[in-house]
């Protein structure tokens, strides 16, 4: 037998505990040397004992042999599942010659707590301290005692507002639990396996809350956003091996006390006095008689969900790359990337001893940290000394967006092991690879997924330093093909969908930011920015991108029929606010921070409406609304003719006349086919007088290479991809950058920083670009009929500068390779990796061209490959999976840099 089954997966995730997907859907992996390996049919087993599984009896489902080539999303169809109960299971597959693999390793989940009235605990909290606006953190604690051997036990643990657990003196789980949701609508819940932590005996539950987005600063919308005061909610469910049970719970009996957190805000930072420290605080025989009864609230309204999201972790640690001294005696350390997270700081000294910890991502010409841009926001620890020898430090409930750390007040002389980044963000899985010839390129890519690693923290958020972080859905939208490129955001996205439903208004408008958080309210009210739109084209389509990108990569059905009527509110919500199909030009936000160029609002506004009424028909036909896809097919002609009618000159030219207004109506299909060939004349045309140089904004941007490229003028992205000066990617490349910026202008060598109201360095929008990277100059593509990369189009489009690429993928089947090279003559050379039970077409531009070393006839096949008929100045190959390599003759595309 050479193919295997291995990686399972339930819901996207290894072995995940306490959801509430009632048919949870599996995933696998074949893994074989052979090449066109397949899957033909498969097995599941699913049982409540392990034991009972490795001995091949199925209590729960036994799918049966099932004649199919499906692999992932293989919804759990067996006995109902039952709340706080671990389900095991294990798969076989059928190959291609109808041989069946060995039993995968054993995998499993447990479902949490899925009615309401299985909750028995009490919500917990801590009456404020008056007189302060930044309250210390609440520490409760309560002891427990086991009487007999456990057998299995589990937690389920959340709060409004943050919580750090511990149970005998460990820490469980893991940072901003239980993420941000609309806490009104819902609020998540962490469960957790102890059974190895507790033991029979006594025992302790120990936890620290955290004000987080429930009751703390919330960018610049305030406090108290949602509460006055955080609260915290746990049950613990313990089976003895005899059988017998129990239950701990959160209730009038645990005790509460502040402690060494003075305060710990995500905008204002952390106050930190350790001489305040309570050793033993959080294990058992710790005397707690000082500590007061806790305030129980009556109760919470929301819903009590299952984690959709994956956990905040930290997951990396950087080092410094240099420290000076000031003359002011602080001493200023560079990171060498700029990051989000927090400082982690070594020191020794007196008791009493304040240090401040300063964060920034910029440093002002005279070489001190520029603060300027953060507005209201303090990006500052203050830690005061124990004086009991060395002391280690990290923060609690706060983050930073920074390359540079300032220590003030250190007693001493730091040195490069005194402080460590820790780099904090939403743990979503590495999935692409990207490396060319360029070293500029290199850098563009980096940054990219730097600044998504810095901005995806439980929402994806517009910036880390500012007091501003909210979830802006037109940023989101713009960027989802390149985050799931980079990095597995299915879960990520999934919940974010939640949030954005959980705000849609009764009429039907998806909103700016989500979760809300009040911003509508507040740019309602607020006189002095004047933004009184009741929707914004490309911020509230977010409502149907997003999911649609999610079934793209990843196959998910399901994301499309949960948001499917909220989808089509929408659309008709659109529709009805239109006058003869063209939208109004009340947007506020437009092509956001354009470069000298005007998008007209009605323009942009009516092109997105006609983007979501398009792919809304593409997923009602993925979901078999016949009818409901003949409508939106309809509507969306009738949107491209009103379009044409209003905006569109007889000479191709379209109202406003900018790079976007000619980007989106090609993307989006609102022209005519000779309209076409006019509209992309007028967009080169407005490149090279702008000195090959583009304008577009956060809407523009993403979509600008992709339709040059789609429409003959691939030389004309590779120079926008690579133009140097201002502005482009590489200007901020060339200045240092290792994120991306919010502004094409942040910082410019004539004026300096851009105004400070509105200037972050970590921002991704403009990122957007790696979609292209991958799409187009790697060539690693999705094939919307056979989503997820069940089968996937290889063309890669060599040309610039570059004279290689090594790109990844690792799909939810295995890993996606390509790698191409031109010679000085400009011979191609393409290795190309496929991933077992999947497919792809490989596009190889020129003629010519041999397959592992042989030339194949236009129908012949061989090893794997067939040869198909050759389109667009390419020949054509249908390949199972397996490792391939072809080489094409020279085509004009010789360059001379040296090959990775």
């Amino acid at each position: 037998m050479t193919i295997k089954v291995a990686a399972c997966l339930t819901e996207y995730s290894t072995n995940p505990l306490g959801i509430d997907t009632l048919q949870p859907r599996l995933f696998w992996r074949l893994e074989s040397a052979e090449r066109s390996a397949s899957q033909t049919a498969y097995q599941v087993l699913v049982a409540r004992s392990k034991e009972a599984l490795a001995q091949d009896q199925a209590d729960m489902w036994d799918s049966g042999k099932v004649d199919s080539d499906r692999s992932i999303h293989i919804s759990y169809a067996g006995k109902p599942l039952q709340s706080d109960t671990t389900y095991y299971w294990k798969v076989r597959a059928w190959d291609q010659h109808g041989e069946a693999t060995e039993w995968s390793e054993i995998a499993y989940w447990s479902m949490g707590l899925l009615q309401r009235g299985e909750w028995k605990a009490k919500w917990i909290g801590r009456r404020t301290q008056s007189g302060s606006e930044l309250q210390p953190s609440p520490y409760f604690r309560r002891s427990f005692r086991l009487k007999k051997p456990v057998h299995r036990a589990f937690v389920y643990a959340t709060a409004l507002g943050l919580y750090d657990l511990r149970l005998n003196g460990e820490r469980i789980g893991d940072r901003f639990a239980p993420g941000w949701t609309d806490y009104h609508t819902r609020v998540q819940v962490q469960a957790y396996d102890i059974t190895g932590q507790v033991t029979q005996g006594d025992n302790a539950f120990g936890v620290i809350v955290g004000d987080g987005w429930y009751s703390g600063t919330v960018g610049f919308l305030g406090r108290a956003v949602y509460g006055e005061r955080p609260f915290f909610l746990l049950q613990a469910h313990i089976e003895y091996e005899d059988g017998t049970t129990d239950r701990i719970v959160t209730d009038s009996s645990w005790r509460t006390t502040v402690g060494p957190i003075r305060y710990s805000d995500f905008i204002k930072g952390e106050a930190y006095d350790a001489r305040l420290e309570m050793d033993g605080w959080d294990r058992c025989g710790y005397e707690d008689g000082s500590w007061e009864a806790p305030e129980v609230r009556a109760g919470y309204n929301g819903l009590l969900v299952s984690s959709l999201e994956p956990p905040v972790r930290i997951t990396r640690s950087l080092k410094p790359v240099s420290v000076r001294a000031t003359e002011a005696g602080t001493y200023i350390y560079d990171m060498g990337q700029n990051m989000v997270g927090w400082t982690k700081l070594r020191v020794q000294g007196e008791a009493g001893t304040s240090i401040i910890i300063s964060h920034s991502e910029m440093l002002n010409p005279d070489g001190t940290l520029y603060l300027e841009n953060l507005r209201k926001a303090v990006q500052q620890e203050q830690y005061t000394l124990k004086g009991q020898g060395f002391e280690e430090y990290e923060p609690h409930f706060t983050f930073h967006g920074f390359r540079y750390v300032e220590l003030i007040g250190y007693p001493g002389e730091p040195d490069l092991d005194t402080i460590v980044g820790q780099v904090v963000h939403s743990d979503t899985p590495v999935t692409g690879q990207l490396e060319t010839s360029d070293p500029m390129i290199n850098q563009l890519y980096s940054n990219i997924t730097w600044g998504q690693r810095g901005n995806f923290l439980s929402v994806p958020t517009d910036c880390p330093q500012r007091d501003e972080r909210l979830g802006w859905t037109g940023d989101a939208q713009i960027f989802a093909r390149t985050a799931s490129y980079n990095m597995n955001v299915s879960r990520f996205f999934t919940k974010y969908m939640q949030d954005v439903i959980d705000c849609q208004q009764p009429s039907g408008a998806f909103t700016d930011v989500a979760p809300d958080a009040g911003w509508i309210r507040h740019k309602m009210w607020n006189t002095r920015l004047n933004w009184f739109a009741p929707d914004n084209a490309g911020w509230g389509d977010a409502g149907v991108v997003i999911p649609w990108t999610l079934y793209l990569m990843y196959g998910d059905t399901r994301i499309l029929e949960t948001n499917y009527e909220a989808m089509k509110r929408w659309v008709s919500y659109l529709r009805d606010h239109t006058e003869d199909l063209i939208r109004p030009d009340y947007a506020n936000y437009g092509d956001w921070l354009s470069i000298d160029a005007d998008t007209p609002n009605d323009v942009l506004a009516t092109a997105y409406f006609a983007y979501s009424t398009q792919l809304l028909g593409n997923i009602a036909g993925v979901l078999g609304h016949s009818a409901d896809q003949a409508y939106y097919e309809s509507l969306h002609a009738d949107i491209a003719q009103a379009f044409q009618g209003a905006f569109v000159s007889g000479d191709g030219r379209i109202h406003g006349e900018t790079q976007t207004v000619y980007v989106l109506a090609l993307q989006f299909g609102l022209l005519t086919e000779g309209q076409q060939g006019q509209a992309i004349e007028h967009l080169a045309a407005n490149i090279r007088e702008r000195g090959d140089r583009l304008s577009t904004g956060f809407l523009g941007v993403g979509y600008l290479l992709p339709v040059l490229t789609d429409h003959g003028r691939l030389d004309a992205a590779y120079t926008l991809l690579t133009q140097e000066a201002f502005p482009s990617w590489m200007y901020s490349i060339k200045h240092g950058a290792t994120t991306i910026w919010e502004r094409w202008d942040g910082w410019t060598e004539e004026k300096g920083f851009q105004t400070p109201s509105m200037n972050s360095f970590n921002h991704y929008s403009l990122g957007s670009v790696g979609e292209w990277m991958f799409r187009y100059m790697a060539g690693i593509e999705a094939d919307p009929s056979e989503p997820g990369f069940r089968h996937t189009i290889i063309r890669p489009r060599p040309g610039g500068r570059l004279s290689a690429v090594k790109a990844a993928y690792e799909s939810l089947y295995g890993s996606i390779k390509v790698e191409w090279a031109l010679s000085e003559q400009g011979a191609l050379k393409l290795s190309v990796e496929v991933p077992a039970n999947t497919a792809a077409t490989v596009w190889i531009p020129g003629t010519k061209v041999s397959v592992n070393g042989s030339r194949l006839e236009t129908g012949t096949a061989v090893e794997g490959v067939r040869s198909l008929k050759a389109a667009e100045g390419c020949e054509r190959y249908r390949i199972g999976s397996g490792s391939y390599l072809f080489e094409a003759a020279p085509t004009g595309l010789a360059r001379t840099q040296t090959a990775i």
